[in-house]
């Protein structure tokens, strides 16, 4: 006599629906034309950043090693020109998208962070934590989070982190907004009292159950963060508060502007870093859409 199959597990059985979830999803997302071009083209961007040391020299980025002619208009060796200093345009155009991501990324992590957490504890445990914790969300809301920005770069020492650090603490409170709405939306389930009614304490509710319904537009609200925080690291750039040490897509604008390229009519300058920005928060955005209209129960069904 067949002795009977064990029963499946409650882990396992748990898993395989996040499994069957996460095919659904892609599944659905995959139908979306824009978001996925926008992922593939995203996933090149990334790729090209991670192999840059290995098909492309740095050596060219040091003014003392520069080889070309200050503000040559693009020709046969250097496809978009060069800058002030005889650099190549588009070699540094390739090397600046390395500082981007990694400020985009890094501060979106940060704010996200920062942003989940008081999410989660305002709608958790309400009362007077919630009501600090929104009038301190509030504060940064009023805030201009550029002006912010600005000012924590003048008071830190100049740097790459330094960047990261002043855009993700002024980038949360948006985030902060989306994860509370969520997490009380989630809250009102009857399984959450269920749960609470079977002894469930505050890392069990938030553990097993908020932080799995919330991280869905998390993610969403993530790659969008990301196309945000690339365009303030560029602003920041800019303005001139940023790394001097680094090549990015800022720092070229405002080098490009300093040195009277629009008067000379260099447009090679200042167009390359300029559609690199676009283009990347371009591809963030559309990620961000489609997820969002996948994810977010309020828009499900609503993409052909």
């Amino acid at each position: 006599m067949t002795a009977p199959a064990p029963a499946e597990s409650a882990r396992a059985i748990a898993w395989r629906r996040r499994r069957a979830g996460i095919a659904r999803t892609w599944h659905e997302f995959a139908t979306q034309k824009a978001a996925l071009t926008g992922l593939c083209l995203l996933a090149l961007t990334v790729l090209l950043a991670l192999l840059l040391p290995v098909i492309s020299d740095s050596d060219g980025l040091d003014v003392t090693k520069a080889t070309g002619h200050p503000l040559s208009p693009p020709d046969g060796q250097f496809w978009l020109g060069t800058d002030i200093d005889g650099r190549s345009v588009l070699l540094m155009t390739l090397w600046g998208t390395r500082i981007s991501l990694l400020v985009g990324f890094s501060a979106t992590v940060l704010s996200v962070l920062i942003g989940t957490v008081i999410g989660v504890t305002a709608a958790h445990f309400g009362g007077w934590v919630s009501t600090v914790l929104l009038r301190f969300t509030d504060f940064f809301l009023v805030l201009p989070s550029l002006v912010l920005a600005i000012a924590l770069s003048a008071v830190l020492p100049q740097g790459v982190w330094t960047i990261i650090v002043a855009i993700g603490l002024t980038a949360w409170p948006s985030t902060a907004r989306l994860v509370r709405a969520q997490t009380l939306t989630i809250e009102s389930r009857p399984y959450i009292e269920r749960s609470r009614a079977l002894g469930g304490g505050h890392l069990h509710v938030v553990g097993k159950h908020v932080l799995p319904g919330v991280m869905p537009l998390v993610l969403a609200n993530t790659t969008l963060v990301v196309g945000n925080s690339i365009i303030a690291d560029a602003t920041l750039s800019f303005l001139g508060v940023g790394d001097p040490t680094s090549i990015s897509w800022g720092a070229m604008l405002e080098t490009a502007l300093n040195n009277g390229a629009v008067s000379r009519g260099a447009w090679w300058n200042l167009l390359p870093p300029g559609i690199a920005i676009v283009l990347v928060v371009l591809f963030f955005t559309l990620v961000g859409r489609g997820l969002e209209t996948v994810l977010n129960p309020r828009l499900k069904g609503q993409h052909s």
